[in-house]
């Protein structure tokens, strides 16, 4: 398998540019596949009138007086969010993304470090954001999405956007008119963390249209395909690669109703490419894989991967026909799926491209808008995070005897830097380069293949590093083990002993049990003997020496990764 030419994209200068050539290519496609409250069907919204709508909502904006103001928005994902974000991006002024699951108080915090002077909400969040009218914030405008009339000082969402129409019918300009300096701040968003330490990331314009142009040179997609939109929008993954990017391809967006619908929105709007972490796409193939063995048994599985597998290596592909069931219950139209946000483990990638679906990951943060890697549709590695973005350089600083270091990276995705913290936006870019954090390695192909976060490894007594998120791979592969997390606990005689606390999947043992899989003994003596074929696959150092088995799952962020320094305060 070789690399190929890199797939022409459009010149864009900023995202007004992207949105007004889109809307002019595709006109009356459906950019959106929306589903509102009481609804059982999608409906398309054209990209005409999806621009047309960001204009009516930028005037309006700006007729309430938020010019070159910050406007804060949160809520599920839904086409007035993504109506909010250009029209605060376009001419307005900078726009705030805000985690719906944070509590109360943690939202109060980041609206008072942001200073914004309007926020837009969701009924999802009212009863967070609504008591905030009696605070003395910056807020000025509470803009609900679902309330119908005006109350107080809360607007409706929908009775402006009629304004702001009518207002472009008098002739009012002034959002249409508006110029973007492509590299001034147009998005605050804040990293997870605890609302104090927290750091607000500053991107421009330009951060994100050379993600957009290095991504799609890279990975094709077109006006024919329709992406379900799963993850929390306000997430730069998902708000940069599952909605910006696909208004520039001129594709559709199907909104998910929620993880519980994945299937049927998949049946429902015939996606052909989703976006998702790990955690998703591993519990999707285990649980498409059980029901095929269930109804076909093992070996005719089994053999019927062999068959395909042999037959692709002669240019003869049948697997979508072998496995027609499959991708029926996927919708019948997947063809790519791509993992992002942490490593997805290989033999899930391998495994559903043996199904006849495309699997490929990339690596990136919100400092970098957030891809600096990607593997491409027609050149992958399965265990490497990617190739860095052709407009995008990447070096490893300080590599050890085994070229591992940390990884750092330059180009026109690196943030601005971090909003009113002068002292980590130094610390984090030097020269240019921007010190990610990670450990890594780059391989003789160019490929970036991740160790694990520099923060996080673990420094045996005999001065050995550990990466947590080597070992954590190896016993997730395990059918008996849902979740892992690995630790160093310091002993009395200087030296470190490897921990790992585990989440077993007590069903499938109990499923194995009474198959007669597996013999009927204790949950701890089955997670004991997968530990010790993990510890028989790795060097003496890292191996784990105690477990600890717990039922609850460990605590996560929104893109479903564990918080892992909460989870070991407990």
């Amino acid at each position: 398998m070789k690399n190929s030419k890199l797939y022409e994209v459009r010149p864009i200068k900023d995202l007004k540019d992207m949105l007004n050539s889109s809307a002019e290519i595709y006109g009356d496609k459906a950019a959106f596949l929306s589903k509102p409250k009481g609804k059982s069907q999608y409906f398309p919204i054209s990209y005409k009138q999806y621009k047309s709508d960001v204009d009516a909502m930028g005037t309006a904006f700006i007729d309430l007086g938020l010019k070159n103001k910050k406007i804060a928005l949160i809520g599920e994902n839904r086409y007035e969010w993504s109506i909010t974000y250009l029209s605060a991006v376009n001419g307005t002024g900078v726009i705030v993304p805000l985690d719906k699951e944070l509590p109360a108080n943690e939202i109060e915090l980041l609206l008072k470090r942001s200073k914004a002077d309007a926020i837009i909400y969701s009924d999802s969040v009212r009863d967070k954001i609504e008591p905030l009218c009696e605070k003395d914030t910056s807020i000025r405008y509470f803009i609900s999405m679902d309330r119908e009339e005006n109350q107080g000082n809360i607007l409706s969402f929908h009775l402006l956007l009629q304004k702001g129409h009518k207002l472009l019918e008098e002739g009012r300009r002034e959002f249409i008119d508006t110029k973007i300096d492509a590299e001034e701040m147009s998005i605050l968003l804040f990293t997870s963390g605890t609302t104090d330490t927290a750091k607000a990331v500053m991107l421009s314009h330009k951060n994100i249209v050379e993600n957009l142009k290095g991504m799609c040179s890279m990975v094709y997609i077109d006006e024919k395909d329709t992406f379900l939109s799963v993850l929390p929008i306000h997430h730069t993954y998902e708000c940069t690669c599952g909605f910006l990017c696909q208004i520039y391809r001129g594709c559709t967006i199907a909104y998910c109703e929620g993880l519980r619908h994945i299937v049927k929105n998949l049946k429902e709007s015939k996606t052909t490419i989703m976006l998702g972490v790990p955690l998703i796409f591993e519990s999707m193939y285990r649980q498409i894989m059980n029901k095929a063995i269930k109804s076909k048994g093992e070996k005719k599985i089994k053999f019927a991967i062999k068959l395909s597998n042999a037959l692709a290596k002669i240019g003869i592909d049948i697997r979508k026909k072998i496995f027609k069931e499959i991708h029926e219950a996927l919708g019948g139209h997947i063809r790519l799926l791509i993992s992002g946000a942490a490593g997805i483990d290989p033999q899930i990638a391998k495994g559903f491209r043996e199904l006849g679906i495309s699997l490929i990951q990339g690596y990136g943060l919100t400092e970098c808008a957030p891809i600096v890697a990607l593997n491409r549709d027609v050149y992958y590695k399965d265990e490497a995070a990617g190739l860095p973005l052709p407009n995008v350089r990447v070096e490893i600083d300080s590599p050890d005897e085994d070229g591992i270091g940390e990884i750092k990276c330059k180009g026109g995705n690196v943030m601005l830097g971090y909003y009113e913290n002068s002292e980590a936006t130094k610390e984090a870019i030097r020269d240019g380069w921007f010190y990610t954090g990670d450990s890594g390695f780059l391989d003789e192909d160019g490929f970036i293949h991740i160790t694990g976060r520099k923060k996080n490894v673990i420094i045996t007594g005999n001065g050995k590093n550990v990466f947590p998120e080597e070992i954590e791979t190896l016993l997730n592969r395990s059918p008996y083990i849902k979740e892992s997390l690995v630790y160093g606990k310091g002993q009395s005689d200087g030296d470190t002993v490897i921990c790992v606390k585990i989440v077993p999947d007590i069903d499938k043992i109990k499923e194995d049990k009474e198959n007669n899989l597996i013999p009927d003994e204790s949950v701890e003596k089955i997670i004991e003997k997968e530990v010790r074929n993990v510890n028989n696959a790795l060097v003496s150092y890292k191996h784990v020496k105690e477990i600890s088995i717990q039922e609850e799952e460990f605590i996560k962020t929104t893109t479903k990764k564990i918080k892992r320094h909460e989870e070991l305060k407990q």
